[in-house]
């Protein structure tokens, strides 16, 4: 098949090299793409928010799928475009990605569906929303309403806390109009889970659990970051809240669309916290999640490219999806003072070696410069590897981190450390 990848990330460049996996000799292209997928695919100058750009590409290129990797081309319509064409794509339409889009119309479909989820309030004036705040138990949970890459959910300790998040949002407009509207939370207790749910508009496969490690340092301490690694399969996800996900979340979201004449065709992220409450919603993503994807796709059997198609045309057969025994691991090299300021531009050496032993490395901010490998994000590279069980995944992952080398990379040393307090 001949397939557009759209994004720059880690996530894009693990599914990239799992449609390379397929055997299946697909001419893979992705636009922009980075350093490590040009080794795998032929990179195309368009940006991943380009819908004017990628849409021409395509008209002119008529790839059999089109992946969409972030979010917010998925928000703005992209996959409308393309699908106008006449072109399958593997992606939400900008209707069904208001899931992630607006939290306020995710929760709405929550509550329309039945499904399992913290209670809260939505605002737009400041004075209603602090006096809501008597309403809920401390800590409680603030969140801007659209695309705040990332950071626009606070769990504030304090009622102070919470009321300056509020003025934050609402006067202040420190999340512009992503933060024109807010939902005040109950906060959950337990422990996070993802699960990616393959839906085809009405049937769905889910692919399995994974845990995210969201905090910066050890033992969950420092400042949230976008993910410094992640494993799977996670213990806590077990074969009953799988079930309960599938019969009490995914179908019963993908029907409450439908009646509203929405058909969701793409990956639906379920971001879930389990504890006390039972299995809840935090969020929906309404793509692949970063780095969650880099250690689930690894596990994945079969024709990658045949599943997402099927996805993007009706016809998924969720029998038809297998996934490999053992674990994987994924640890995230990021630059030093990440998630804050950073430099760029560091040399990096190693990812052969790690590569030769067996790991998998994706490129999530890297560039090439004079013929050299060197830094350029945050998070630069992402090193996963498999093994029989979770404990030999683990090592085998570390294995190829103590390879990889650039002036003051910095990684968690206790990724999948809470899955053994389930396995013993």
């Amino acid at each position: 098949m001949k397939i557009l990848v759209i994004g720059s990330g880690g996530r894009e460049h693990a599914i990239v090299w799992r449609l390379a996996q397929d055997g299946a000799g697909h001419a893979l292209f992705c636009a922009p793409g980075n350093a490590g997928i040009e080794a795998l695919a032929t990179t195309v100058p368009i940006g991943a928010e380009d819908v004017e750009g990628l849409t021409a590409w395509v008209r002119g290129n008529r790839p059999d799928l089109v992946v969409v990797g972030p979010e917010a081309p998925l928000c703005a319509g992209l996959a409308d475009a393309i699908a106008a064409l006449g072109v399958p794509v593997f992606g939400p339409c900008q209707a069904a990605a208001r899931l992630e889009g607006s939290k306020a119309f995710s929760k709405e479909i929550m509550m329309v569906a039945g499904v399992p989820t913290a209670r809260a309030e939505i605002f737009k004036d400041v004075t209603q929303a602090i006096a809501a705040l008597e309403r809920f138990d401390l800590p409680v949970v603030v969140k801007a309403d659209g695309l705040a890459a990332g950071k626009g959910v606070i769990i504030a300790q304090t009622r102070a806390e919470a009321e300056e998040a509020l003025r934050g949002m609402l006067e202040a407009g420190r999340f512009g109009a992503a933060g024109a509207e807010v939902l005040i939370e109950e906060f959950l207790e337990g422990e996070e889970a993802s699960v990616f749910a393959l839906c085809d508009g009405e049937h769905v496969a889910l692919l399995p659990a994974a845990q995210d490690h969201k905090r910066v340092n050890d033992h969950d301490e420092g400042p949230n970051t976008g993910g410094m690694g992640a494993y799977t399969p996670a213990p806590i996800a077990t074969p009953e809240v799988m079930a309960q996900v599938r019969d009490r979340v995914v179908l019963p979201t993908l029907r409450a669309l439908r009646e509203r004449g929405i058909v969701y065709r793409g990956v639906l992220f379920c971001g879930l916290m389990i504890g006390p409450k039972g299995v809840n919603v935090l969020e929906f993503n309404c793509r692949f999640g970063d780095p969650e994807t880099e250690v689930v796709l690894p596990m994945l059997k079969g024709n990658f490219a045949a599943l997402l198609l099927a996805c993007a045309q009706g016809r998924l057969d969720a029998s038809a999806v297998g996934t490999e025994s053992g674990a994987a691991v994924t640890v995230v090299m990021a630059a030093p003072g990440y998630p804050g300021a950073y430099p760029k531009g560091l040399e990096i050496s190693g990812v052969a070696e790690a590569e030769a032993i067996g790991c998998v490395v994706f490129h999530a901010g890297t560039a090439m410069r004079e013929g050299k490998l060197v830094t350029a994000g945050g998070r630069v590279l992402t090193v996963t590897a498999r093994g029989t069980n979770l404990r030999e995944a683990v090592d085998n992952a570390y294995a190829g981190v103590a390879k990889i080398h650039f002036e003051g990379a910095h990684f968690r040393r206790d990724i999948a450390a809470k899955a053994f307090r389930h396995l013993h």
